[in-house]
């Protein structure tokens, strides 16, 4: 499960980087937002620098492989329905305008919507709960009750069990 939680932040995180600076080309941009989120690469990025000394580009691991084999139809389905999503975080949220949301927990609400209407694997109080949880990490302290009470409207307008897969 570590993997799975891993792989909704980096969705979180993209998205956000995403909404900020789109890319003309989206394919080319996840490969190097993959790239760049390997454990290796991340660690690379934690020690002092080494200038001048070339660096070859350490292969994912298979915890990396894991996270993007999740994370990445995460952060496509999402870009794919957008429209839909912000749609719905606008239905939830009446007389409030969907740029006043954060962008961090707007991109939370569209994950997690996503994962509620599309990816029938995940039980909706899983996307709910990973959700909290992300916005508690990312965002400000009243975020986790913000995103748990429009998730929790969405929730109730679903057609299938909220505590386990439709498969």
């Amino acid at each position: 499960m570590r993997c799975r939680r891993l792989a909704r932040e980096r969705a979180i995180q993209f998205l956000f980087q995403h909404e900020m600076n789109p890319p003309e080309a989206i394919g080319e941009e996840l490969d190097r937002f993959w790239e760049s989120q390997t454990s290796a690469a991340i660690a690379k990025d934690h020690q002092p620098s080494t200038w001048g000394e070339p660096s070859e580009p350490s292969p994912p691991t298979s915890e990396d492989n894991e996270v993007r084999q999740f994370g990445d139809p995460l952060i496509r389905g999402v870009l794919e329905k957008l429209n839909e999503l912000d749609g719905i975080i606008e239905e939830q949220t009446r007389n409030w305008d969907i740029e006043r949301i954060a962008r961090v927990d707007r991109n939370i609400l569209r994950l997690a919507i996503y994962e509620m209407l599309h990816r029938d694997d995940i039980p909706p109080v899983v996307s709910i709960n990973e959700a909290i949880d992300i916005a508690k990490k990312f965002s400000t302290e009243n975020s986790g009750r913000f995103v748990n009470g429009i998730l929790d409207k969405v929730k109730g307008k679903l057609m299938r069990p909220a505590r386990t897969s439709a498969n």
